[in-house]
């Protein structure tokens, strides 16, 4: 192809390629509009989660610093709340500031706030098997077989960190109600598994040795 086709060819080009951008002109513009929206909208949208999570982080250690016995109500209100903000750090922390001061009484109300941080919150996995954990426990003395077995089974169905806790406190359960075949089970669980928790693989076969003379 001589010098001058090859110019000849070249400006087709660039008229095509103008040809084009003039003729999608608003297509382009829409485009990029969007790209800006979104971008705007993704650092927007940033901000104000860490402006509500710094909001509900003064909110739970004003809480933390002001309570007193004198004036708990107003400290229940507020980590109620922040229960209910569903925030992976702070609400998990407001249950259990409420639990460890025996500030909530209604047991239907403090398994309400175990299921919203085990199903309505985004915990990371473990966080929330402890969460578990901890609502089974508080319910042993008092749920039903059922009841319990349905608390713990995402615990002693799969490989977690308090699978063999999860077990224990379960035998443990059996035991108190006389149905000692289930107990040693349980406990025999804990024994047959490689990653049992090293002490509580230690107390359940003290318990076997004594209470089943395994």
């Amino acid at each position: 192809m001589s010098e001058e086709s090859q110019i000849i060819s070249s400006d087709q080009n660039n008229t095509g390629i103008k040809s084009v951008l003039l003729n999608n002109k608003k297509l382009i513009i829409i485009f990029f509009t969007i790209i800006l929206i979104i971008l705007f909208s993704y650092f927007f949208y940033n901000d104000y989660k860490k402006d509500i999570k710094l909001q509900i982080s003064e909110k739970y250690n004003l809480a933390l610093i002001d309570y007193n016995k004198n004036n708990s109500p107003t400290s229940t209100s507020v980590m109620k709340n922040v229960i209910m903000a569903r925030d992976t750090t702070y609400s998990p922390l407001a249950l259990y500031f409420l639990l460890d001061n025996d500030l909530l009484k209604d047991k239907q109300e403090i398994n309400r706030y175990f299921d919203v941080l085990i199903n309505e919150t985004n915990l990371e996995t473990e966080v929330k098997n402890l969460i578990i954990y901890k609502k089974g426990l508080y319910n042993s003395n008092s749920a039903t077989e059922e009841e319990l077995l349905n608390i713990f089974k995402p615990l002693i169905n799969n490989d977690n960190l308090w699978r063999s806790h999860s077990l224990y406190i379960i035998a443990e359960y059996f035991f108190s109600k006389d149905e000692k075949q289930k107990s040693k089970e349980f406990f025999e669980k804990i024994l047959e598994m490689d990653n049992s928790n090293p002490q509580i693989k230690i107390e359940a076969q003290k318990r076997l040795q004594r209470d089943f003379g395994v």
